[in-house]
């Protein structure tokens, strides 16, 4: 049991993650902190109270103002963290999310959906939600002498594209590849022991998709059946249920996993349908 504890644990690590004020990416750090890390919540809002609920937990937690889409404030909190603890081991990228105008609905054809809406979604899960962390945290996590690990939130939407979510299918596509991209780059290029990979959560109840999977009443929408209906498991996912991956990939028994993009879906991604 010694070795399995030493090898998931996470003791004195450097946790930062973007989006963590969120459903998931507060459910994330909790597990983190519990392994035994120092937990950064980084987003615009919710971060403050989530790095409280975690203190109260005895979990060491502070929370910073961040937005993803500004990448001179990512320095900012970047170096602030350097100079606290010295180095960052673990960024997990949790923001992200897709919006009602760039969803096709029978308001709202494919051929009507605004530029502006997909290029809001395009940007939050790829280049907010992946690239500019990756860029300017990064650049700090090549460093490390015992290398680290970056976690981006890939989506099963990456795998198969769902009817009515084009811009965020695409978005969480170019994640995975990103995602791939980055893991060979940062190998060969800088430092072997700095792993990227990504998770791909199957259906999971959020704030961003709950309109679309349960009505007013919380009854499952025609939607929701369909989904629970596809995944052998029958039924939606837990946040708590993205924990022991996000271990697994940011301790040192992941230290030979890098440049994968590994689904939790209940099995949904592996299910014909028939």
């Amino acid at each position: 049991m010694d070795f399995i504890n030493k090898i998931f644990s996470l003791k004195d690590k450097v946790a930062v993650i973007t989006g963590g004020g969120g459903i998931l990416g507060s459910e994330i750090a909790k597990g983190l902190g519990f392994a035994g890390a120092k937990v950064i919540i980084a987003d615009i809002k919710n971060y403050i109270e989530t790095a409280e609920n975690l203190r109260k937990l005895s979990i060491e937690a502070e929370g910073e103002y961040l937005d993803v889409f500004d990448k001179s404030l990512i320095e900012e909190v970047a170096k602030k963290i350097i100079d606290k603890y010295g180095k960052i081991d673990i960024l997990i990228n949790s923001a992200g999310g897709n919006i009602k105008e760039a969803t096709t609905s029978t308001e709202l054809s494919f051929f009507d959906l605004p530029l502006s809406a997909l290029e809001k979604v395009v940007a939050l899960n790829l280049f907010g939600g992946a690239i500019l962390p990756c860029q300017t945290f990064g650049k700090y996590m090549i460093k490390n002498e015992n290398g680290g690990s970056i976690i981006n939130i890939s989506s099963m939407n990456a795998f198969r594209p769902l009817t009515r979510i084009p811009g965020y299918s695409a978005a969480k596509a170019a994640v995975s590849n990103f995602t791939q991209w980055l893991a060979v780059h940062f190998a060969m290029e800088y430092n072997n022991k700095l792993r990227v990979n990504a998770i791909a959560p199957g259906f999971f109840l959020t704030q961003q998709n709950r309109y679309l999977l349960v009505d007013e009443n919380g009854n499952l929408t025609e939607r929701g059946k369909k989904i629970v209906s596809h995944t052998p498991m029958g039924r939606f996912g837990q946040p708590q249920e993205l924990v022991g991956i996000c271990i697994l990939l940011s301790s040192d028994a992941g230290s030979f996993i890098t440049g994968t993009v590994i689904p939790v879906d209940g099995g949904f991604n592996a299910y014909s349908g028939v």
